[in-house]
Parts: structure tokens; sequence; C-alpha cells
């Protein structure tokens, strides 16, 4: 699913998804198909939701966003080891 059919499906909703395909580009990553996984009222229960989710399997790419957003990028986050500082 594409972010205007979410947006079109879930207005004024948040959304926990996981994204199926995704890029980065400079710093930030920019999710063109994703699955929704459950919809919420209340940022606080699709954070929980959220975490819940990437507790159980890490490995997988899963975010939330307000359907309010025109565009769905994030920060891209740091995974790994870090050196000595």
């Amino acid at each position: 699913m594409r972010w205007e059919e979410v947006k079109e499906r879930f207005p004024n909703e948040w959304v926990v998804l996981e994204a199926t395909k995704a890029y980065s580009k400079d710093g930030q990553r920019f999710i063109e198909e994703m699955t929704v996984i459950d919809t919420f009222d209340d940022s606080t229960d699709a954070f929980k939701r959220y975490n819940e989710l990437h507790r159980v399997d890490p490995q997988r790419e899963y975010c939330f966003f307000h359907t309010s957003r025109a565009k769905v990028m994030a920060k891209e986050r740091y995974v790994g080891i870090r050196g000595p500082r």
C-alpha cells in the first residue's frame, strides 16, 4: 500500500506500519510501500504498539505516523556498533 492510500483509508489517525519498500537518501528514510498493522486515535497508544512489535522482531522496519503528514519519511537511525570515542 502507498501512503496516499493509507491517508485515504485511515484519515486523521495514527497508523503503525511495516515498511515493505524503502530507501535512504541524505540521512532520511523514505518509505514507498507499507503494510498497516494497527490504527489509533492517540499517539501514545501507537507508540506502545510500535515498541511491542519492535521488541518481538527488531529486524523488521516498523514505524508510526499520523495520516495528516504529507510524506512518510523520517531521520535515519544509526544501527550498529560504534567505535571508541
